[in-house]
């Protein structure tokens, strides 16, 4: 629990909250919520949290997660009821989380040939792959999409916003970028192909605003719709950094557990607060350092680490494997189209890519994913703290 009754509105928490129900007891819960709290909330798995189509919150019951709005008094009511035998499991502030990119590497890296492929394409071995993507769902959950892109013409694509007040069309650019390396095209028709899973069905969430922010119930609306339409890989570079010895948020765990064990596996950026280059690693973020969320590292054209990744400091947040995610060109709004930028944001969706590559030549799913990826990963000459498994490789 994060001290929810203490936290008031600011640039960590809104001033909601967020309740995790036991396993199954997502009616349950809600009769709970008003019982002991008078907390009235709508029960969707659909709906945005951000819109609150009940005076109080809603619950997201594929998920079993509710988000609500609760003043001091009913926040020490849920408080109470954690501790007691029923269907409120746990409460946590909600808190805001931000798209993650980073600055230009710190040093110059070599030229590599991208006139045909990415060299992230090339690093995970994806163009000598026989594996399309196609049958596949994969969600980015991100800013939006530009779903205009003449790139992505004859797609499909499926789009929806849980930012209030915003459509989904990425007025940022970062979700167009994601959505690009892990599902766009191979043959653009200019420029090297950039996309993995170039046949897969897209799925675009936006949880995060134009601006690039957004909060944990909107980001578990995501979640819950890419559960509720099968989606089997989810990729989303957001997040919120944390000190060293933060616990992870049982609410995000539990609910990647749950999508685990419907055959979705979530992929998040470990975050890019490090500054390895005066000795700082900080620690895997919000929400990929909870054990059921794959946590990725981002690695450099020459094999390196890229200065800013976060690693596994203490033993709650790890980082399982890494990706490209230094100097990445990939897909942009118009009309730009395309553009170049790094950080762990850009090496998640290149594991969220190969995942699906790999969910279409295996038929894995789920945690079963999750082992093939990691079997299949190249080992690397730098420390498991920092990369996991090692670099992805498509099959």
């Amino acid at each position: 629990m994060t001290n929810p009754e203490d936290t008031t509105p600011d640039d960590t928490h809104t001033g909601r909250y967020l309740v995790l129900l036991e396993d199954d007891a997502a009616a349950a819960g809600t009769r709970e919520l008003n019982r002991i709290a008078g907390i009235r909330v709508a029960s969707t798995a659909e709906a945005a949290a951000t819109d609150f189509p009940a005076p109080d919150g809603v619950v997201l019951h594929r998920l079993g997660v509710a988000v609500v709005d609760a003043d001091p008094d009913q926040v020490s009511a849920l408080s109470r009821a954690v501790d007691e035998p029923g269907p409120i499991a746990a409460l946590e502030a909600e808190r805001r989380v931000f798209a993650i990119s980073a600055a230009a590497e710190a040093a110059p890296v070599p030229e590599v040939d991208q006139s045909v492929f990415t060299w992230g394409l090339q690093a995970v071995g994806a163009p000598g792959s026989q594996a399309t993507g196609a049958g596949v769902r994969i969600a980015v959950l991100d800013t939006g999409f530009d779903a205009e892109h003449p790139e992505f013409a004859g797609r499909a694509v499926t789009t929806t916003s849980f930012v209030t007040g915003e459509t989904a069309a990425d007025g940022h650019g970062h979700g167009t970028h994601c959505i690009g390396t892990a599902a766009g095209p191979r043959q653009p028709g200019g420029g090297p192909g950039y996309g993995l899973a170039y046949e897969a069905e897209i799925f675009a969430g936006k949880v995060l605003s134009n601006a690039g922010s957004g909060a944990d119930g909107g980001i578990l609306s995501g979640i819950a719709w890419a559960v509720s339409n099968n989606v089997h890989v989810v990729s989303m570079s957001l997040g919120a950094a944390v000190a060293p010895g933060t616990p992870y948020s049982q609410t995000y765990e539990r609910v990647a557990s749950r999508a685990l064990a419907q055959g979705t596996l979530i992929v998040a950026a470990a975050g890019n607060e490090s500054r390895r280059q005066d000795g700082l690693i900080a620690p895997v973020g919000h929400p990929a350092n909870c054990p059921s969320v794959l946590a990725v590292g981002a690695i450099d054209v020459t094999g390196t680490l890229g200065w800013f990744s976060c690693g596994t400091v203490d033993n709650i947040g790890a980082v399982d494997v890494v990706a490209p995610g230094v100097d990445v060109y990939s897909s942009w709004p118009r009309p730009k189209l395309h553009n170049t930028i790094s950080g762990t944001s850009m090496a998640t969706p290149h594991v969220a890519g190969v995942a699906a590559l790999l969910a279409q030549a295996t038929g894995a799913r789920g945690w079963a994913l999750w082992a093939r990826l990691e079997q299949l990963a190249r080992r690397l000459a730098l420390p498991s703290t920092d990369v996991g498994a090692g670099l992805v490789q498509a099959p």
